[in-house]
């Protein structure tokens, strides 16, 4: 009796299988790496071999892997000393790349300058401080370029509305000096409830006087000021579930009092079918986008080049980084592209960066881009957390031909008597705290939150680890350790591993 019942439940769910992958609605395909995002899994690192034959660039570009291990790695910004500050959101951790002075392309170390924040991600440099965008609230930190340290956290703005689907929050100070906020919907598609949802905030810089600027806008997460212009532009995530190639995700002009449509509209006032019924007179007073993408890219990070360090036919360009679909039959999106701006207010899309997705396999999802001092040009990648540098005529950027080259040994500045004394110190320190629980093969548990260590001479120099071990990103607990002890853990696990 009991074999009939299972046979019978057996065969009901095979059934209903077949149903639902014979009539599941096209528009509600889910495709791409969307478990990986949800459960925050890491893709592979690309080698040489993948870096030289997936990426492609215009003529005259060359692309190469300015730094690893940069867990979902997000939005960026230069600092006045030329490094380069990284939010690593699911770790809750503010990462500062050292800026390349040995001229490889290659970031020279790190530093972890803030740990422990609620999904870090917008940052914004103003005065002396680091302001940081977290889910539910804007901190700020004195920072200091220079000696790569930052000072203590003090909330500016509170009110933020936590979570919800769209949860990272972008900011950025505009030319007449207030902070700007991005908050995202909370929904595909809904009437929100909270305050500040899917919109764009203005504050001053210690958070005072903060007002609503614009509204309409379902997940703006990139934005910048045009040069010459100053005019704001933003790009907006579409909504889903209305087919493979509805609605547009936008780039907008955002002006003050701005209505941008959503959730009663989406492309030039097209109304709204779970929404727009009755909304006629918002519909018509909504503004159009000035770009179109194209349904599902999932623009992000947006960055105009810097006016006379942009390479000779991308003077007044635009950067956008495109995170690539999940809400379509075939992929679309993952590349970024460049946004060519007419004199007759047309906008011109090419691709600039592609290879993050061919044959629907992704190995990549670029979320920001940045320029730094020389013109060279970042891009972040939150899937496989890397950080890329392209450029162009004489730039040094990484070339993965470098990777195949010995390293320099780190430890190469060290007599052997004090090597040889510190690896002994630092073998005792490393047993005591228990680190080969979490780093040593053989030793992890299955299913640990540990990270192997290998290949350490090729990211990190005795500073580098010293730093880590100061500000250890999460969940790597921190230790209460003298100068010296940091000093002799970092030289044992660089000769060791």
């Amino acid at each position: 009796m009991l074999k009939k019942v299972l046979l019978w439940f057996v065969g009901i769910v095979l059934v209903a299988v077949a149903g639902l992958w014979l009539f599941w609605p096209k528009e509600y395909t889910v495709k791409g790496p969307m478990l990986d995002f949800l459960t925050g899994r890491q893709a592979q690192t690309p080698d040489a071999g993948m870096v030289e034959s997936r990426f492609h660039l215009p003529p005259g570009f060359r692309i190469g892997i300015f730094a690893t291990d940069v867990p979902h790695a997000r939005m960026m910004r230069i600092t006045g000393a030329g490094d380069l500050l990284v939010s690593s959101m699911r770790e809750g951790n503010v990462i500062l790349l050292h800026r390349d002075e040995d001229g490889d392309g290659k970031a020279d170390g790190r530093t972890v300058l803030l740990t422990g924040l609620n999904v870090p991600h917008g940052l914004a440099l103003y005065g002396e401080y680091l302001y940081v965008a977290e889910t539910d609230r804007v901190v700020r930190a004195p920072f200091n370029a220079a000696a790569r340290t930052v000072g203590a956290i003090e909330s500016v703005f509170e009110g933020l509305p936590a979570g919800g689907n769209h949860r990272t929050r972008t900011i950025g100070f505009g030319p007449d000096g207030w902070l700007y906020v991005t908050v995202g919907s909370s929904c595909n598609v809904c009437i929100e409830t909270e305050a500040y949802r899917a919109s764009m905030l203005r504050m001053r810089s210690d958070g005072s006087d903060a007002e609503t600027f614009a509204v309409g806008l379902r997940n703006t997460v990139g934005f910048d000021w045009q040069p010459g212009t100053g005019a704001l532009f933003g790009t907006d995530n579409g909504r889903d579930l209305l087919g493979d190639d509805t609605p547009n995700c936008e780039l907008n002009r955002i002006e003050a009092g701005g209505d941008y449509g959503w959730p009663v509209a989406y492309d030039d006032r097209v109304p709204d079918p779970d929404f727009g019924a009755g909304q006629g007179a918002r519909i018509a007073a909504s503004r159009g986008p000035a770009h179109g993408f194209g349904a599902h890219r999932a623009p992000l990070g947006m960055r105009f080049l810097n006016a006379g360090r942009e390479p000779a036919g991308y003077e007044g360009a635009a950067l956008v980084a495109l995170h690539g679909s999940w809400n379509r039959s075939s992929l679309a999106g993952y590349k970024v592209v460049s946004l060519h701006f007419g004199a007759d207010g047309q906008i011109e899309e090419r691709d600039f960066l592609t290879g993050f997705e061919k044959d629907e396999d992704v190995i990549g999802r670029p979320v920001d881009v940045q320029q730094g001092p020389d013109g060279a040009i970042y891009v972040s990648d939150d899937y496989a957390g890397v950080i890329y540098r392209i450029g162009w005529g004489d730039m040094a950027v990484g070339d993965m031909a470098a990777d195949r080259a010995p390293v320099a040994d780190p430890l190469a500045g060290l007599d052997t008597a004090e090597k040889t004394r510190l690896v002994l110190e630092g073998a005792v320190l490393f047993s005591e705290n228990g680190c080969a629980a979490c780093h040593v093969a053989g030793q992890m548990p299955e299913g640990g939150a540990g990270k192997l260590l290998k290949d350490l001479k090729a990211r990190y120099d005795i500073a580098g680890i010293e730093s880590l071990l100061i500000a250890p990103p999460g969940p790597m607990p921190s230790f209460d350790l003298t100068a010296e002890e940091r000093r002799a853990l970092a030289v044992y696990v660089l000769a060791t591993y």
